[in-house]
């Protein structure tokens, strides 16, 4: 069976380019480019996988959350 690290970079077959997460005998998370966070059965996924020699992408900032701005009340009409 194929060793895949943390970090390792990986192709799916369906899923494209990605980086794995965590890795067991039994489970392994890998975060794909274009879909996000998967996890799979180690002994179903490794045939779809191969390794890759590209870089690990660059690590996107996180965007600050702006706080909502405050409600401005209308005026009392009488």
């Amino acid at each position: 069976m194929a060793n895949f690290n943390q970090g390792a970079q990986v192709e799916h077959s369906k899923f494209g380019l990605g980086t794995v997460l965590a890795s067991s005998d039994e489970r392994i998370t890998i975060k794909f480019d274009d879909h996000g966070e998967k996890k799979f059965v180690t002994g179903m996924v490794i045939a779809s996988l191969k390794k890759s020699d590209r870089q690990p992408p660059a690590e996107k900032r996180a965007s600050r959350a702006r706080k909502p701005k405050a409600a401005v009340a209308a005026p009392a009409q009488s």
